[in-house]
C-alpha cells in the first residue's frame, strides 16, 4: 500500500468586485495562498475560495504583511473612489437644482396663459434650466480631472508600498522552498 503525503489546509473565502479578481488572486498567492474555486456572488462581485498550507513557515509573518497588504488595498479604494465622491455630490446637486429650475419655467408657461411676461419668464427660466443641465457634466469632469491630478501621486505611493509588501511575502515564502 502506498503511503499518502497528508496535508491539512486552512482555508479562506473572499468577496471582491469582479474587476479585481486577478489583483485579489495575486495578493493572497503572494502569502502563501492558492486560489481554489471561484464563484459568482450578488452585485457584480465574485467570491474566491483560498487555501494555504498550515504548517506554512513563517506563517505569523507573512499573516502580519497579509494584513498590511490587505489594509493598503483598502486605502488604494478607498482614493480611488474619492477622485469622484465630491464631484458626484456636487453633480446630483446641482443637477436637481437645475431640474427644478427648468420644472419652474415649464409651471410657468402651464399655467399662467394669459399673461404674456410670465410666459416669456418662464420660457427663460426653462432655458437657463436646460443650459445647466448641459454644463452640469462639464463641471463634473473637471471636478474628478483636479481630484485625479491631486490624488494620483498618492495612489501612486501606496501601489508601491503595497508591491513591497507583497514582495516582501513572496520573498518569505521563497526563503522557505531553499
Amino acid at each position: 500500500m502506498q503511503e499518502k503525503d497528508f496535508v491539512s489546509y486552512e482555508y479562506m473565502t473572499k468577496q471582491v468586485k469582479a474587476n479585481a479578481q486577478t489583483k485579489a488572486i495575486d495578493m493572497y498567492e503572494a502569502f502563501g495562498f492558492e486560489a481554489t474555486s471561484t464563484t459568482n456572488a450578488i452585485n457584480g462581485n465574485i467570491n474566491i475560495s483560498f487555501r494555504r498550507n498550515r504548517k506554512q513557515k513563517h506563517k505569523q509573518e507573512l499573516n502580519k504583511l497579509l494584513r498590511q497588504a490587505e489594509e493598503m488595498q483598502n486605502n488604494i479604494d478607498k482614493l480611488n473612489s474619492a477622485k469622484t465622491s465630491t464631484a458626484n455630490i456636487f453633480a446630483y446637486t446641482f443637477g436637481i437644482i437645475a431640474a427644478l429650475i427648468l420644472g419652474g419655467g415649464m409651471s410657468m408657461i402651464m399655467t399662467i396663459k394669459d399673461n404674456i411676461p410670465v410666459m416669456v419668464g418662464g420660457i427663460i427660466l426653462g432655458i437657463i434650466g436646460i443650459a445647466l443641465c448641459c454644463v452640469n457634466y462639464f463641471i463634473y469632469k473637471k471636478i474628478v480631472d483636479k481630484n485625479t491630478k491631486k490624488l494620483l501621486p498618492v495612489i501612486d505611493e501606496n501601489e508601491e508600498k503595497f508591491a513591497n509588501i507583497l514582495e516582501k511575502g513572496n520573498d518569505l515564502l521563497q526563503a522557505e522552498q531553499i
